[in-house]
């Protein structure tokens, strides 16, 4: 089975503890403190493997704990640090906070490496503490505690483009006229249990990666049949062709066939319905004489919409290749920006013991500015990408739920007027 989605828990490393000795040799009665540092803890990294395609190792191994630091020892000695502990994922692998179900990490595009939990500090030895008024301290600092969380991932296929369709219109069928893959061909309903991937090749043109989903039936979106497990195969296609069976071989509307998907994508997630689309009218070489022809009511229908109708047969490869040079078209004007999922889940935040750290919210009359300042303030401002729209959104959420816009308004904040954190100046407005 193809595995696509699994629940992992992860720990990071506890720093060692500092340790409290003092010099014991002969003829130095009263040796100084030389407890020693403790080691660093081990962190969980993450890392892309081209060489995996599924998730099913994590079926089996489902906790994953870095190494501890060492205490420290007498004689100045330091702990030996923690290993880190790296864990091997597909390409396409989307790592979410469990209980949230925010996007942590997208294992896809430049992200081929990420330090997911950092290993603890070690703490201080004694050796640290000595003044000229405390020569022989008693104490030393304890190594930071271990970080954990428990993970969801799932693996989003890479593809450029994706086949959709009711079952037995032709999708298999057509992916293996068209790329090098093999899927298994039958006729009857979900045929394609796992998603395929094929490689197309076009003469005087870049390839392509298209990804056949297994055939959509109404209510695959609220997870009927196998909706929810194969439409998240989609979330990254530039390009989505629906495939409909124009002969209704099967007794079925292609003009009802096409909305009743796009309804089911819309419902999955609303970004999808915005999505560049083609129809593949399939099976033109079974199409009656007596009928009316079931392209032209297509091209009446969509084209007008802006959706251009392709007639092809899959079995043939009749219109094939117009087909697949429309795509290419349709993906060059749209560029080779891969879909990555945004960060909305921090872990150095919510994991932070620093994250209940005060902060001031004070109005500056001379530079007329209200300023708010902080170590919590600092280090958000520190991993938040304030560009990027989620980001933006998330720096917003902050400031509401800690409390500072509150402080802003009973100071008498109004629209317009800046307000100054950290070197960088924002207009307020409500």
């Amino acid at each position: 089975m193809f595995a696509d989605r699994a629940k992992i828990y992860v720990r990071s490393g506890k720093g060692g503890d500092g340790h409290v000795s003092f010099r014991r040799e002969k003829y130095v009665p009263n040796g100084g403190p030389d407890g020693g540092d403790g080691g660093k803890g081990g962190s969980v990294i993450f890392v892309v493997d081209e060489g995996l395609n599924t998730l099913i190792d994590f079926r089996n191994g489902r906790k994953y704990k870095a190494e501890d630091g060492e205490n420290g020892g007498q004689k100045n000695c330091r702990g030996k640090d923690g290993e880190d502990i790296v864990i091997k994922v597909p390409q396409g692998t989307v790592i979410r906070e469990a209980a949230s179900g925010k996007v942590i990490a997208d294992m896809s595009g430049d992200n081929r490496r990420i330090v997911l939990l950092k290993g603890g500090r070690g703490g201080n030895g004694n050796q640290h503490y000595a003044t000229s008024t405390m020569q022989a301290p008693k104490y030393a600092q304890p190594g930071q505690p271990a970080q954990e969380l428990e993970l969801l991932l799932e693996l989003k296929m890479i593809a450029d483009v994706g086949l959709v369709g009711f079952p037995n219109v032709g999708k298999s069928t057509f992916l293996s006229r068209v790329t090098n893959a093999r899927p298994k061909i039958a006729n009857y309903p979900f045929t394609t249990l796992n998603p395929n991937l094929g490689v197309v090749d076009l003469n005087g043109t870049d390839g392509f990666v298209i990804a056949d989903i297994p055939g959509l039936i109404e209510g695959a979106s609220k997870g009927v049949g196998l909706g929810h497990e194969f439409l998240r195969h989609i979330e990254r296609t530039k390009v989505i062709i629906h495939i409909v069976d124009v002969a209704s071989i099967e007794g079925r509307d292609p003009v009802a066939d096409i909305y009743a998907i796009n309804k089911e994508l819309e419902a999955y997630n609303p970004e999808m319905i915005t999505r560049p689309q083609v129809i593949a009218a399939n099976k033109i070489d079974a199409i009656s004489e007596s009928e009316k022809d079931p392209v032209a009511a297509l091209k009446a229908e969509f084209e007008p919409q802006g959706i251009k109708v392709c007639p092809i047969s899959a079995v043939s490869g009749e219109g094939v290749k117009e087909l697949l040079y429309h795509v290419s078209e349709m993906l060059h004007k749209i560029g080779e920006k891969p879909i990555v999922f945004e960060q909305e889940y921090f872990p150095e935040f919510h994991l932070d013991a620093d994250a209940n750290a005060p902060f001031t919210v004070e109005y500056d009359r001379k530079n007329n500015e209200y300023v708010v300042e902080g170590p919590r303030i600092e280090k958000m401002l520190g991993y938040t990408n304030l560009e990027s729209e989620k980001g933006f959104t998330f720096f917003q959420k902050f400031l509401k739920d800690n409390g500072i816009l509150e402080q802003l308004e009973k100071l008498g904040i109004q629209e317009g007027d800046t307000v100054r954190m950290y070197g960088l100046a924002f207009d307020y407005y409500k």
